[in-house]
């Protein structure tokens, strides 16, 4: 290294890692790379080394000369990640003296700022997918990137395999055009399907011409289990119960993030924790919907040691180097090995440390969930998804975006998004078919003109019709499709925050719900803000999220089912969950590894089919859909079904029968394209797909539709497409969002292979204690104020009916806390 860097590493009393080295060597080679290291590994130094080098060593410009483009580009999935970086890359470069400007740009940036930007590029961009999207449809494209020579891509794996990731994907392959001296350094923690990651980082969409280094873990985490005190939820997700012992084990440390699962959770955790808080300890609260500026002096505090907990959300997940962060606390199952890492990875953040943190489960399924994950993470076990093609959806935004920069021609086109590891297997028919729809809407929809976006010259480039779309287009870059949000107001004062529409159309004057850590009264809507006041009466609501449920990752769900079936593994759990386990397997039997153990019996006047299938709850709904259409036509009568991560229950006015027939893998094929026409489903699915591919505009200038508009027309739309054009590109784009994520088929189909032949029917006379959990889930949506106390009479009933105990009210008080907020 330089002179002036071996001098900066070495009055820190550092030596660079092996791996930060191998780096900058591959770099001067002129190679990509892909650098995959545990958390706290020195990835991000490892990343801008070579370009805070490159920038030191090139001349200086003339004086009268135009100012050089952008020299490297980071990119993030967080914003907060890139302000995180920008904060921490300044120290060394000020330290240094080294004349390199760095500067972030999202979707937060001041107008002012961004125009600067364009006129005098920074020497280092910090920004998002989104942004960059902006960015390279800009008629500057060319001008700002022409110097570019190195593009960082941050959390790879976070991005890899999702809709952000392919416009990204899509944006880096137009850099390679607009800057071919370019090249990629890739930073991701450890990961299961290191080819498909290689492949993504790499230029040709193939993992041509690319260093893969990879470091290994020399100090795995040190994982504990913390169980509430004197009881064991049976069900809940929330991890309330446990409030008083994660106050202590934050008042015995130095900071400590505790991570839950969703905002709602957040918030309900934060206000228990709160409650309890007599030593008044720096406590803050921390989620994508507060306000930025609330977010930001979080951040901050956490940065200058001002706190003694944070409860967060993802939002703090990903690669915020967090020095100080003695624990971390988990609440709620963590649903994965790798996410695991990751959050675990926020203590210590340095790779020659180890990392403490500590899981606490909220009820009896998430202690064997989080024991399957610490012995996952003792056997260095990765997980997640394969990345799955790039979204049709995705690529017709992106090519709008390209007409907007300039004129571009098809096959110059087809052949740059190829080489996008996402699009690499495309057809040039799909291509084709995805421009004709950009370019007039398709045959169904051409006789219209507002779906008229591109035109042909005579040339056969490709060229936007009109400033007006350009603009729109602008307006509306991005993949995240979330419900409406409306803003809430402190009176006339500050914005808090944001909660969606749908929360807020539930609320009367003087409601209470609790938002950002503190108690709100809603006073009246007008147009997209909420105004809200402090303080008020009543049983508080909490604001929930689209999308906020995590799934149960398949490597987790085959440990749960192994532990299940080996009863030499059960010494690992605590007392309460071996006695539940036993009596289970007295009672009834226990889930094998390949069998689908089934369970029915009467209650209430009503029969019960449970079925233990562990493998998530998106699959297990769809499964719950398909099950039920088979039960009614074999004259079950059902009425309802609930779905849980782990189990799947539905009860009927009939005795169910015929397990071979109800769980036949042939539900995949007819059933499953009934159900697919006649749900709701598909219209909610063709709503996000064409608000991505820019059939139907979220902003427009000077108004925001809301969520009523924009559902009637894609309604309208879909129902026109499926009678003219059933084979249009957006249908076949929805049809593939509804097959992954929201449905989970392949899970759902490889479960009813695995099974066939091998369901394991147990017809009893009472509910078993394994079903006590899903069947305290039925109707809890449902429960409000004085339900409460019917609420806990069935719980206790449920309770005595499984176990057999004389007094359930004891078992009720030893076992269980039923909470009414949970949902």
């Amino acid at each position: 290294m330089p002179a002036a860097f071996a001098a900066w590493f070495a009055l820190r009393g550092w030596r660079p890692r092996p791996h930060q080295l191998d780096v900058l060597a591959s770099f001067r080679r002129g190679e990509h790379v892909l650098l995959i290291a545990p958390t706290g590994g020195g990835k991000t130094l490892a990343g801008f080394l070579p370009s805070l080098i490159d920038l030191t060593d090139r001349p200086p410009l003339a004086e009268d000369a135009p100012p050089r483009g952008i020299h490297t580009l980071y990119v993030s999935p967080l914003k907060a990640l890139a302000t995180d970086i920008a904060r921490n890359l300044t120290q060394p470069v000020d330290e240094m003296r080294l004349p390199i400007r760095i500067e972030t740009r999202t979707g937060d940036t001041p107008t002012n700022r961004r125009a600067r930007q364009r006129e005098m590029p920074p020497d280092i961009l910090l920004t998002t997918p989104e942004s960059l999207a902006l960015l390279i449809s800009q008629e500057s494209a060319g001008a700002m990137f022409s110097d570019l020579r190195a593009i960082i891509i941050d959390e790879v794996h976070a991005m890899a395999g999702t809709k952000r990731g392919d416009l990204l994907a899509l944006g880096m392959a137009r850099l390679d055009r607009l800057a071919p001296k370019a090249q990629r350094i890739g930073l991701s923690a450890t990961v299961a399907h290191k080819p498909e990651l290689a492949a993504y980082v790499s230029a040709d969409g193939r993992g041509g011409g690319l260093r893969l280094i990879e470091v290994a873990d020399p100090a795995p985490p040190e994982l504990t289990i913390l169980l509430p005190a004197g009881h064991l939820p049976w069900s809940g997700h929330m991890g309330l119960a446990s409030a008083p012992d994660i106050l202590e084990r934050v008042r015995a440390a130095g900071l400590t993030i505790v991570f839950v699962n969703t905002r709602a959770q957040a918030e309900l955790l934060f206000q228990d924790i709160w409650r309890i808080n007599e030593d008044t300890l720096p406590i803050a609260i921390h989620h994508g919907s507060l306000e930025v500026g609330q977010r930001r002096r979080v951040e901050t505090a956490m940065a200058e040691g001002r706190l003694r907990a944070v409860i967060a959300t993802s939002s703090l997940d990903l690669g915020i180097d967090w020095g100080g962060v003695d624990q971390v606390i988990q609440v709620g199952a963590p649903k994965g090995v790798s996410r695991l890492l990751q959050r675990v990875g926020r203590a210590n953040h340095r790779m020659d440390e180890t990392s403490r943190a500590i899981l606490v489960p909220a009820n009896r399924f998430e202690v064997l969930e989080c024991e399957a994950a610490r012995q996952g993470v003792a056997a260095r076990e990765q997980d997640g998804e394969v990345p799955r093609p790039g979204g049709l959806d995705v690529l017709a935004q992106h090519l709008l975006g390209l007409a907007c920069a300039a004129p571009f021609h098809p096959d110059d086109a087809f052949a740059e998004i190829t080489r996008a590891a996402p699009y690499a297997a495309i057809d040039r028919a799909t291509f084709e078919a995805v421009l004709s729809f950009v370019e007039d809407g398709g045959y169904a929809l051409q006789v219209y003109e507002r779906y008229r976006k591109l035109f042909r010259d005579a040339e056969g480039l490709v060229h936007v019709r009109n400033a007006r779309i350009a603009r729109q287009y602008r307006m509306n870059i991005g993949t995240i499709v979330e419900a409406p949000m409306i803003k809430l107001r402190l009176g006339r004062g500050p914005v808090l925050g944001e909660v969606e529409e749908g929360f807020v159309s539930s609320l009367a004057e003087g409601d209470t719900f609790i938002f950002a850590g503190r108690l709100l009264r809603f006073i009246r809507l007008r147009e997209m803000t909420a105004e809200v006041g402090d303080g008020g009466s009543g049983i508080p609501k909490v604001p929930t999220y689209v999308g906020a449920k995590l799934p149960l990752s398949t490597g987790l769900a085959a440990r749960v089912r192994a532990m299940l079936h080996d009863p030499t593994a059960w010494p690992a759990f605590p007392e309460p969950v071996q006695e539940w386990l036993a009596l289970q397997q007295y009672r009834s039997s226990l889930p094998g590894e390949d069998d689908l153990l089934v369970e029915t019996f009467p209650r209430g006047g009503l029969w019960y089919l449970v079925a233990y299938c562990f493998e998530g709850r998106n699959a297990h709904q769809t499964l719950g859909m398909l099950l039920t259409r088979r039960m009614e036509r074999l004259g079950m009568g059902p009425l309802g079904y609930v779905a849980t991560d782990y189990v799947l229950a539905a009860w009927s006015a009939h005795e169910p029968h015929s397990m071979d027939a109800l769980f036949d893998e042939d539900m995949m094929g007819d059933d499953l394209e009934a159900w697919m026409a006649e749900s709701s489903l598909l219209r909610r699915t063709f709503r996000n797909v064409a608000v991505i591919a820019g059939l139907i505009d979220r902003q427009m200038p000077g108004a925001e539709r809301n969520r009523r508009q924009v559902t009637v027309n894609s309604d309208l739309i879909y129902d026109v497409l499926r009678r003219h054009q059933p084979d249009h590109i957006l249908l076949r784009a929805t049809w593939a969002d509804a097959a992954g994520g929201l449905t989970d088929l392949g899970r759902l189909s490889a479960m009813l292979q695995r099974v066939r032949g091998k369901i394991h029917h147990v017809v009893l006379d009472r509910v078993s204690p394994l079903a006590v959990p899903v069947i305290l889930e039925v109707g809890r949506e449902h429960v409000i104020g004085e339900a409460q106390e019917d609420l806990l009479a069935e719980a206790e009933a449920l309770v005595s009916e499984a176990t057999g105990e004389e007094h359930p009210e004891n078992v009720i008080a030893r076992t269980s806390r039923f909470d009414p907020r949970l949902n």
